[in-house]
């Protein structure tokens, strides 16, 4: 039999907590999850973590696996030799079974005989699963229904753990955002002998937009005028995901000037965010001449000097 190093595998310490054992296998399957992952042999890696996060994550198995002893990965060794007495009763040899069979079985030994405690009728409680959901950004801020093809971990009859097909159709509520994790309650693998259903965990991505940026519930937006539109105000149609509004400019708009529209962000539960249009004053490129003739007669008449500030500073 063939050692496979389960901590280094999940990149944990020997001493990590049942909890440091899941983040990790958590962070590892999203990086190499067959149905996501870019990265080369991501499914093999998939399940070579599947298989260390199964053992490490059960405290008898865990403690079975602990008492192997530590070797190199890919060595051959045979388990101690009081070793099956403690945690593989009936198991005849060692020679023809792989790591991952040998705790399998343990598994099935255990809910038949009530080793360890464990009896066949316990209760046992569905696998978590984490699934990666790619969104637009309109469905981001409208809400969507999604449907998922999975592969969840079960319990057979006799305590083993099988990977079956699992299609899970849920509801993204409106308003959540890129990075956002929701957890859909009982949408895991199914449990065994009464015990509840693992759950879904949802690690959200959003598409970027156009022309809307995201910070937390709020939404920015660019809103390009033109110099004459700036000083003398105007009215413009601006655009917001649940439609456009028309938006009042007043006299006297500086560039980098944020004007809020109320309520018209991300709205989640009972409260929503607002909407942030930033002021840029754009000038015309192209002019012919009795456009440039009329700009140059503004500049010849008027008083206004934007730089009036770094003029006194200068004359210091």
């Amino acid at each position: 039999m063939k050692y496979k190093d389960y901590y280094a595998i999940l990149g944990v310490a020997r001493d990590a907590s049942a909890d440091d054992v899941k983040t990790a296998y958590r962070r590892l399957a999203r990086k190499y999850h067959p149905d996501v992952s870019k990265e080369q042999e991501a499914e093999e890696k998939f399940k070579e973590m599947a298989e260390a996060y199964e053992t490490l994550k059960d405290p008898e198995k865990r403690a079975a696996y602990d008492q192997l002893g530590r070797h190199a990965p890919g060595q051959d060794f045979r388990p101690p030799p009081d070793w099956g007495a403690h945690f593989a009763q009936g198991q005849a040899g060692f020679d023809d079974i792989d790591l991952s069979d040998l705790f399998a079985g343990l598994a099935g030994r255990h809910a038949r005989s009530g080793g360890g405690g464990r009896r066949a009728d316990r209760p046992l409680p569905g696998s978590d699963y984490e699934a990666v959901v790619r969104l637009s950004f309109e469905q981001a801020f409208h809400g969507a229904e999604v449907d998922l093809e999975l592969a969840a971990l079960e319990w057979d009859p006799d305590g083993g753990v099988r990977r079956v097909p699992h299609r899970v159709k849920t509801r993204i509520p409106r308003g959540v955002t890129d990075g956002e994790k929701l957890r859909v309650p009982g949408k895991g693998g199914k449990g065994a002998h009464g015990g509840p259903d693992g759950d879904l965990y949802l690690d959200i991505e959003v598409a970027a937009h156009p022309l809307f940026r995201v910070s937390g519930q709020d939404l920015y937006v660019d809103l390009p005028l033109a110099p004459w539109e700036a000083v003398l105000g105007t009215s413009v149609q601006l655009p917001t995901p649940a439609g456009a509004v028309t938006l009042k400019v007043p006299p006297g708009t500086r560039a980098g000037q944020q004007m809020r529209l109320s309520g018209r962000g991300m709205a989640r539960g009972g409260g929503a965010g607002h909407m942030y249009a930033i002021v840029r004053i754009e000038v015309p490129t192209v002019v012919d001449d009795r456009q440039r003739a009329l700009w140059r007669q503004l500049a010849d008449g008027a008083s206004f000097d934007p730089r009036a500030h770094l003029d006194q500073e200068a004359a210091r």
